[in-house]
């Protein structure tokens, strides 16, 4: 199993907590971006810079990820392509996206776009909490303690 992480908008703070993981577990981390990333050197983690463009980085995930990988993200459309190849898509803020609710995801942003569209201020996400810095972390820790004993992620 491969983590990656969709770096360009990930939290320093979750990329931290990602690093700990990979050298506890000796797992390989990907962090895959549009610009120059500084990872700390590590036989487990790496960075892959893409060219700069639209859903770039995004592309290069849902090419390469394998089912049964992990990926960070909280883009919807490249959560419900990780889906679609049966690798597991978790938000930085401690959220899986699923068979079950990634329909519904992206039908809630196809609307908050048209929203957005016609003049209507929907504001930006809210600032990542300590709450959900550590309902991340509890996340990723279950999932890698199943994966870990054979237990597949639901």
């Amino acid at each position: 199993m491969r983590i990656w992480v969709d770096a360009d908008a990930c939290p320093k703070v979750i990329k931290e907590i990602l690093y700990r993981a990979a050298e506890r577990l000796r797992l390989a981390l990907t962090l895959v971006a549009n610009k120059a990333l500084y990872v700390p050197p590590s036989p487990y983690i790496k960075a892959l810079q893409v060219p700069a463009g639209f859903d770039v980085a995004d592309d290069r995930i849902v090419a390469e990820v394998q089912p049964g990988d992990l990926v960070i993200t909280a883009d919807i459309p490249l959560a419900a392509g990780v889906i679609g190849k049966g690798a597991h898509a978790l938000d930085p803020r401690g959220e899986f996206y699923s068979k079950d609710n990634i329909a519904e995801r992206l039908a809630l942003r196809s609307f908050m776009d048209q929203l957005r569209s016609s003049g209507v201020d929907t504001g930006g996400p809210a600032p990542l909490k300590q709450g959900d810095r550590k309902a991340f972390a509890d996340q990723l820790d279950r999932f890698l303690a199943r994966q870990g004993s054979g237990a597949e992620q639901r």
